[in-house]
């Protein structure tokens, strides 16, 4: 697989960064929150995998393209998650599949501040290089620089916005 688009964005949070538990939050998203964290948040919720691992099942729009991700929890503690999926993309190229890492990390700043760390990285599949065989897109330079500028706008939207959610739950002693 190629990597085809990474990208991070950050936010500050206003608290101790031991007040958070990053996994717990990415795992107790409410459908509601995540929707009110992206206009192009559809739909998100919480399964258990085959292997019995957590998962975070997320419907969005990035740009024109439809995801429906299938996060499978690879890092799960307080100061970081990192989630895999094989994601399901539908767009005017067709359907097809994408390999979607998304990491996340609260990191300290000083006692009282620490920073939301949200980071995609988008890998190509077969079934991806396929479809664009079938198109004749053999460069891949204009799609990579394409799919980077929109997870880059997507990020920049979500991540305060996540970063807001996470401490408003602080603010109600959520990890209290």
């Amino acid at each position: 697989m190629e990597v085809l688009a990474e990208c991070t964005a950050k936010a500050m949070i206003h608290c101790a960064a031991k007040k958070i538990d990053i996994t717990d939050w990415l795992f107790t998203l409410k459908d509601q929150e995540y929707q009110s964290c992206s206009v192009g948040h559809i739909a998100g919720g919480i399964s258990t995998s085959i292997e019995g691992k957590k998962m975070s099942i997320n419907v969005e729009k990035v740009a024109d393209n439809l995801l429906v991700q299938h996060y499978i929890e690879e890092i799960g503690n307080k100061a970081h998650c990192r989630v895999n999926s094989v994601s399901d993309s539908f767009s005017g190229l067709g359907s097809t599949k994408l390999g979607i890492i998304w990491e996340l990390k609260i990191n300290v700043l000083t006692a009282d501040t620490c920073e939301l760390e949200n980071r995609v990285v988008i890998s190509s599949t077969d079934e991806f290089l396929a479809l664009l065989k079938s198109m004749n897109i053999t460069d891949l330079t204009l799609v990579k620089s394409q799919m980077l500028k929109n997870v880059e706008e997507h990020n920049a939207e979500e991540t305060p916005l996540f970063a807001a959610d996470i401490y408003n739950k602080v603010l109600v002693g959520r990890w209290d």
